[in-house]
C-alpha cells in the first residue's frame, strides 16, 4: 500500500531550536564549553564554572568580560544573532564562536537564566528563557561582566537524559574539556567548582613567554611534564609553531594528553595527530602516545575553522605544509634535547628497589654461611677483529656483533674460568682489574689489555658517566658525579646503529659489504615477489637482492654495518617491515613526513639496526661500554630504542639515599 503524500510545512521555531540544540549541545560539556568560549570572546580574565548533577542540574558560568546591553541580551538569545562578525566575513574568523547558536540552542532543552552588566553602565539585566520561551529584559543589580545559569539540562528534550553517561563522567568529560581551554588561554584565570568541594584552579599566567607557558602546561598536564618536556618554536611560509612536547620515554597509553590549538582555539583534528604520530614514528611504540602542547599561529584566511558542528576540527588550505612544519619541529626539538630520558623511569626503578615494590613480596634474608654469592658481574671477554681497537664510532660496527658462541657454552666457560657458577663479588669486581681472559678457539686476541685507569682521569663529568660493570650481560652500570646510569645495551646500540644508517642514506649512500659467498633465501612465491618489487629501494639501503627463481631472492650485498649479522634472519625481518607498513604501488601519500617512500626505508632501516647492534647476553670490555656511552652523548634521540623502550634510566645519589633510609 503506498502511503499517502504528506505537505511540506514549516517546522514551529522551538521545534527548530530544539533539533538545532541536538548538534550544539551533545552533552553538559558541550554546553559548558559553548560558554567559557563566549566569555572568552567577550575578553574574561577570570572565568568561574560551577556544575551539579554533571552538568544535568546546574551549570553556572561567570566572567568578567565586557557584559551585554540590554538590547544586545535579547537579541543574544535569537538564532543566529551574533557579535563575532561585523563584517560578515567567514574566510577571516578571529573568535572562537561565531555561528550565534549556543544560547538559543541551551535556551531550547533547559532553564536559561542570563544576567550582565557593562563597564559603563549602572545596573545590570536579566532575561530568562525557560524550554524556549523567552522572558523579558528586567533591570538587575550585577558585577561587570556575564552571569549565566542553565538548569535541568534537556528537561525539555527527556530522551536525551538516557544517553547521558553518569554524573562522574560528564564531570570529567568538563573537566577534560577547561584543561584544553587553559592550555590554549595561559592569560585567563579558570575555576571549576563540583559537588565534590574541591575547585580545579588555573591561576592566570601575567607574563607571556615560554616560562608561562610552561608553568601552565604543568598545572593542566601534571608536574611530571615540566622536567620532561622540550621547547619548541618554527616558523614557516606564514605559519608559527610554539610549545613543548614531552620526550619519547613520557608517554601515555592514550592520546588525550595531546593538546593542539589553532589561532587559540582548542581543536582535536586527525591531520594533526597524524603528523605527531609520524614525529614519533621511530622514537614510541606504536600503542604508546606522547604528550605534548602546541599552539599553531597564522593568518585565519589560511584555516576553514567552519567545517564541524562543535567546532573541534579545522581545514588548512595547505596541509601538507602544516604536517611539514610540525613533524620538523618536533623532529629538530628532539635531537636538541640529545640523549635524555624520562624522569618517571628512575620512579619507576625506585619503587621497583623498594622492599615490596611494584606487586613483589619482599625476599627473604639469608643468613652468610661464607660461600660465594651468586655473580651480577662477569669478566668481559674479547670478541674484535685483529688490531682494530674496539670503538663505538669506527667505521664499522662489525666488531660489536653477536659472538659465535651461544648463552649457553658463555655460561659454561664462565663456570671453567671460576671453578664454578658463582663468583663473590670481591672476586668478580678484581676480574674487570685484570687482564682479558683468553679469547675463544677461533677467536682473534684483544687489542690491548684494560688494567683500569684513575680516579681522577674517569669521565664521571660526562652526562652518562664511567662504566663500572655490566650486569647478566646486559646491562652496564655507570656513575656520574652525582648517581648512577643503568643503561640496557642492545636497546642503545640499537638506536646509534639506527641513526647511522640514517645519516649515511641522506649522505648519499649506505656503505655496503659484497659477499665473498652470495646467500640464497628461500621463502613462499608470494614473498620472494614483494621483496625484489622492493629491490630498488632495498639497494638505496645497502642490501642488493635478485630473484633467484620461484620462492627464493639471492643476496650479493649488505650493509657494511651490520657486521656477521644472520642473512636469513635479516631478509625475514625485512619482509615483516615491508608487511607492517602496507606500502603498495601507487599508495597515497600519508603525513608521516617522506610519504610512502619514507617510511618503507625508515622501517627497513629499523629492522636492520636490531641484527647489527650488540645483542643482550654479550659482554663489554670497560672500554666498550665507555666508547657506548661516548657514542650515545653525540647521538640525538639516544634515550630511546626504535621500539619506543627507554636506553637508559637515571638514578640519582639522593634517590638512593633515600631508598636506603639516609635522607
Amino acid at each position: 500500500m503506498q502511503a499517502p503524500a504528506r505537505p511540506v510545512r514549516r517546522l514551529d521555531p522551538i521545534l527548530v531550536d530544539r533539533i538545532a540544540a541536538g548538534e550544539v549541545v551533545e552533552r553538559p560539556a558541550s554546553a559548558v564549553k559553548e560558554l567559557v568560549e563566549n566569555a572568552i570572546d567577550a575578553g574574561a580574565r577570570a572565568v568561574e564554572v560551577t556544575i551539579e548533577g554533571g552538568g544535568r542540574r546546574l551549570i553556572r558560568v561567570i566572567d568578567d568580560g565586557a557584559g551585554m546591553a540590554p538590547e544586545d541580551l535579547a537579541l543574544a538569545v535569537e538564532r543566529h544573532a551574533t557579535s563575532k562578525l561585523p563584517d560578515g566575513d567567514l574566510t577571516r574568523i578571529a573568535s572562537l564562536g561565531f555561528r550565534g547558536e549556543a544560547l538559543p540552542s541551551i535556551a531550547a532543552v533547559a532553564r536559561l537564566a542570563i544576567t550582565t552588566r557593562t563597564a559603563s553602565a549602572e545596573t545590570g539585566s536579566t532575561l530568562t528563557v525557560d524550554a524556549g520561551i523567552r522572558g523579558e529584559v528586567r533591570p538587575a543589580p550585577a558585577a561587570r561582566g556575564t552571569r549565566i545559569e542553565v538548569t535541568d539540562l534537556f528537561s525539555a528534550t527527556p530522551a536525551r537524559l538516557k544517553f547521558l553517561k553518569s554524573d562522574r563522567a560528564e564531570t570529567a568529560a568538563i573537566a577534560d574539556m577547561l584543561r584544553r581551554l587553559a592550555v590554549a588561554q595561559p592569560a585567563i584565570r579558570f575555576t571549576l567548582r563540583t559537588e565534590s568541594g574541591q575547585p580545579l584552579v588555573f591561576p592566570a599566567e601575567t607574563e607571556v613567554g615560554p616560562a608561562a607557558t610552561l608553568r601552565r602546561l604543568v598545572a593542566v598536564l601534571g608536574p611530571e611534564f615540566g622536567p620532561n618536556a622540550l621547547p619548541l618554536s618554527l616558523a614557516r611560509e606564514g605559519l608559527a609553531l610554539e610549545g613543548h612536547v614531552g620526550l619519547p620515554t613520557f608517554h601515555r597509553g592514550a592520546a588525550t594528553h595531546i593538546h593542539f590549538t589553532v589561532n587559540g582555539r582548542p581543536v582535536r583534528d586527525r591531520l594533526l595527530l597524524g603528523a605527531v604520530r609520524g614525529a614519533y614514528a621511530d622514537t614510541m611504540a606504536s600503542d604508546r602516545h606522547p604528550v605534548l602542547a602546541l599552539a599553531l599561529a597564522c593568518d585565519p584566511a589560511l584555516v576553514d575553522v567552519n567545517v564541524h558542528p562543535a567546532k573541534t576540527e579545522v581545514r588548512f588550505r595547505d596541509p601538507g605544509l602544516v604536517q611539514a612544519l610540525i613533524v620538523s619541529a618536533i623532529h629538530e626539538a628532539l635531537r636538541r634535547g640529545g640523549a635524555r630520558s624520562a624522569t618517571t623511569g628512575a620512579a619507576r626503578a625506585l619503587e621497583a628497589l623498594r622492599p615490596g615494590g611494584a606487586g613483589a613480596a619482599p625476599a627473604p634474608l639469608r643468613t652468610h654461611t661464607g660461600a660465594s654469592a651468586p655473580s651480577l658481574f662477569r669478566p668481559a671477554r674479547p670478541s674484535f677483529a685483529p688490531g682494530r681497537a674496539p670503538s663505538f664510532g669506527a667505521p664499522s660496527f662489525g666488531a660489536l656483533a653477536e659472538p659465535p658462541w651461544g648463552r649457553a657454552e658463555r655460561e659454561a666457560a664462565g663456570s671453567r674460568e671460576t671453578g664454578s657458577g658463582e663468583a663473590g663479588f670481591g672476586e668478580a669486581a678484581q676480574a674487570l682489574l685484570e687482564p682479558a681472559a683468553p679469547a675463544e678457539p677461533g677467536l682473534a686476541p684483544p687489542a690491548a689489555e684494560w688494567r683500569g685507569a684513575p680516579a681522577e682521569a674517569e669521565p664521571l663529568d660526562h652526562p652518562l658517566g664511567a662504566a663500572r660493570a655490566q650486569l647478566h650481560e646486559t646491562y652496564i652500570v655507570a656513575q656520574t658525579r652525582d648517581g648512577i646510569v643503568l643503561v640496557d645495551q642492545h636497546a642503545a646500540h640499537e638506536r646509534l646503529v639506527y641513526e647511522r644508517l640514517k645519516r649515511e642514506r641522506a649522505e648519499g649512500g649506505i656503505a655496503r659489504q659484497g659477499l665473498l659467498i652470495p646467500e640464497v633465501v628461500e621463502m613462499a612465491p608470494h614473498e620472494a615477489d614483494r621483496l625484489v618489487s622492493a629491490a630498488p629501494d632495498l639497494d638505496r639501503l645497502g642490501l642488493t637482492v635478485e630473484a633467484f627463481g620461484p620462492g627464493a631472492v639471492l643476496v650479493r650485498e649488505v650493509p657494511a654495518v651490520l657486521g656477521r649479522a644472520s642473512i636469513r634472519a635479516l631478509v625475514t625481518d625485512i619482509l615483516d617491515a615491508l608487511s607492517e607498513s602496507g606500502l603498495e604501488e601507487g599508495a597515497e601519500a600519508a603525513p608521516e613526513a617522506g610519504g610512502p617512500l619514507g617510511r618503507r626505508l625508515d622501517a627497513v632501516l629499523s629492522r636492520m639496526s636490531c641484527h647489527g647492534s650488540v645483542r643482550a647476553g654479550r659482554r663489554l670490555r670497560p672500554e666498550e661500554m665507555n666508547a657506548l656511552l661516548r657514542e650515545m652523548e653525540a647521538t640525538p634521540l639516544a634515550g630511546s630504542c626504535n621500539h619506543g623502550r627507554p636506553t637508559f634510566v637515571t638514578l640519582s645519589l639522593a634517590d638512593i639515599e633515600r631508598l636506603f633510609g639516609r635522607r
